[in-house]
């Protein structure tokens, strides 16, 4: 018995589909409202003389402004050197088996977290007060030196100790969530192959948890930047805020120099935020499966290569 072949079925001819886009028609409305809205704010705002522009345009780059930005800038630094720096050694304190130095860190927290930071640098202003004189040597035995802090100059250095032990309690939670972040089999793999705990820390786990770390800390050097403008309880009167407010006191117009500083805070917010954008990108390198720009050219060119490799022979 032989078996008839039938011939292929040809699959239908698939009709084109017509297809409409989604509209949106409220969003366009809504996003019409408010460019509208900010619109009719941007120029009532520049026909209303009680802002006094010309007051602003003088002094956006007065001497004594910019001046007042780069002692802002420093006291942003230093504090965020000193949060830094103690923030990672609590951190470590936080998370270490033993039960004193577990309990000093929850103590220096609970107290720097728990209490406002202006009453922190009203504190700072007053050590002069409660410790006028420093002697170093060793206790009831013999002092080597003595040191009068009242003849000091020392506002500019309380004041970046004032914000730095303050956001050292912040910055101890962001590292401690950046380390318990990482999962345990990494440091188990790494003790297995006989890696220090130092070791391990710096080459396996910090790396890992920078991706994590980043993110808040930029938020937090940000938030210092504006922070400062609390540092007259040292009382420090050298940063933008305070400069701003006594010109402002002289020709009694609040308005415009305090333009002039909110202008000067947005510029350096948003050089921070750039910075912060490639730190991020840098430390979040292998951890998404989406590549690049340049992981696909660097991609692109290596195909490139290999085949003209393969057609060479």
């Amino acid at each position: 018995m032989t078996s008839v072949k039938k011939p292929p079925v040809e699959p239908a001819q698939a009709e084109a589909i017509a297809a409409v886009p989604l509209r949106h028609p409220w969003r366009w409305i809504g996003a019409a409202i408010v460019l509208l809205l900010a619109g009719l704010f941007v120029y009532g705002a520049a026909t209303n003389g009680n802002y006094h522009w010309d007051t602003y345009r003088a002094y956006l780059f007065d001497r004594r402004i910019s001046t007042a930005a780069w002692n802002t800038l420093q006291l942003t630094f230093w504090a965020m050197v000193i949060g830094v720096t103690l923030g990672v050694v609590l951190a470590v304190m936080r998370l270490s088996p033993n039960p004193v130095l577990r309990s000093a860190a929850w103590m220096y927290l609970w107290i720097f977290r728990g209490t406002p930071v202006y009453v922190q640098l009203v504190f700072w202003g007053l050590f002069t007060s409660l410790y006028p004189h420093l002697a170093f040597g060793i206790p009831f035995v013999h002092q080597f030196a003595h040191l009068n802090i009242q003849t000091l100059n020392a506002a500019f250095f309380f004041a970046s100790l004032g914000l730095g032990l303050n956001e050292a309690a912040y910055m101890a939670e962001i590292v401690r969530a950046g380390i318990t972040s990482v999962p345990e089999g990494q440091t188990e793999a790494a003790t297995a192959l006989g890696m220090s705990w130092s070791l391990t820390m710096r080459r396996i786990v910090l790396p890992q948890a920078m991706r994590v770390i980043i993110p808040p800390t930029g938020n937090e050097v940000i938030s210092m930047l504006k922070t400062t403008s609390l540092v007259v309880a040292v009382p420090y009167t050298l940063d933008l805020y305070t400069t701003q407010r006594e010109i402002a006191g002289v020709l009694y117009r609040p308005v415009p120099l305090l333009l002039v500083a909110s202008t000067w805070y947005l510029a350096i917010t948003s050089i921070l935020m750039i910075g912060q954008h490639y730190l991020e990108r840098y430390f979040a390198r292998g951890s998404s499966r989406h590549l690049t720009a340049r992981q696909l050219r660097e991609l692109a060119k290596a195909q490139a290569q290999a085949q003209g490799g393969a057609g060479a022979r």
